[in-house]
């Protein structure tokens, strides 16, 4: 890793750390857990109140994301999840009610004090198939084919190496598991300088791939059935989008012919 990217991702660190501090600490007062501040694009907004009513408060406050990955990832009895970059882990708990008792949510993170904030959130929500886990979405520390599903919430956009993040994910896969991720997506007209323009990097503005881009990136590492699906703008040529494809099973050829995305210009 160069010298520039180790820095894009200890500022990210620290962004992500003293926001988990934030929730912390005002978690301690009288008024209990103080949200993060962030627009109508981001955070807890994105969650039906039965959702956010699901899943210990200071989980609620800590949401960063830009979509609800556990909406569209379409979990089933039984999976396993992996949420990266799980921060104070609203979609591991929430993934881990979709899976039930037969199945597991983990959640990786990189961050410290996040981690800390997810532990504590997980023993307050009495979840037993919950596992958190430290470590870089880069190098995911779990074996080859063993989760079902991989879920991500505005997180992969912060990553210096979006391709390592996509050979991750396929790894970890099982043949035939699939990804269900919001993230912030740019229009193909945007240069990197021009999303540059439109916000910084641990907004989650200037990292983000174009939708080619984006739809590159997975087919490479070996997805098949790319959808990428636009939600809501959250910049001037940016969107938070659903990214959804599929590890291919024995016998099934990824189609690098015509992968799907929709509201891409």
């Amino acid at each position: 890793m160069n010298e520039q990217h180790t820095d894009l991702r200890e500022t990210v660190r620290r962004r992500y750390a003293a926001a988990a501090v934030q929730v912390t600490e005002g978690g301690t007062a009288c008024c209990g857990p103080q949200a993060i501040e962030v627009d109508d694009n981001f955070g807890s907004a994105r969650y039906a109140a039965e959702e956010r009513g699901a899943v210990p408060a200071e989980a609620v406050a800590a949401s960063l994301g830009c979509g609800n990955p556990t909406a569209v990832a379409d979990l089933h009895p039984g999976e396993r999840v992996l949420d990266l970059g799980s921060g104070g882990g609203i979609d591991v708990l929430l993934s881990a009610r979709r899976v039930g008792p037969t199945g597991k949510a983990y959640g990786l993170d990189m961050t410290e004090e996040m981690l800390a904030l997810a532990l504590a959130n997980r023993k307050k929500s009495g979840a037993t198939n919950v596992e958190f886990l430290k470590g870089a979405i880069e190098a995911v520390p779990l074996p080859a084919n063993t989760i079902d599903v991989v879920i991500s919430n505005c997180v992969i956009n912060l990553s210096t190496d979006k391709a390592a993040v996509f050979a991750e994910m396929f790894r970890v896969l099982t043949p035939g598991g699939r990804i269900g991720i919001s993230d912030v997506v740019a229009d193909d007209a945007l240069t990197p300088a021009q999303r540059a323009e439109r916000g910084d990097y641990v907004g989650c503005i200037a990292g983000a791939l174009s939708f080619a881009e984006y739809r590159h990136g997975l087919d490479a590492a070996g997805f098949a059935d790319i959808e990428i699906t636009p939600t809501h703008p959250v910049a001037d040529g940016m969107h938070s989008a659903v990214v959804r494809a599929v590890k291919p099973a024995p016998g099934q050829a990824p189609d690098h012919e015509n992968p799907a995305v929709v509201g891409a210009s």
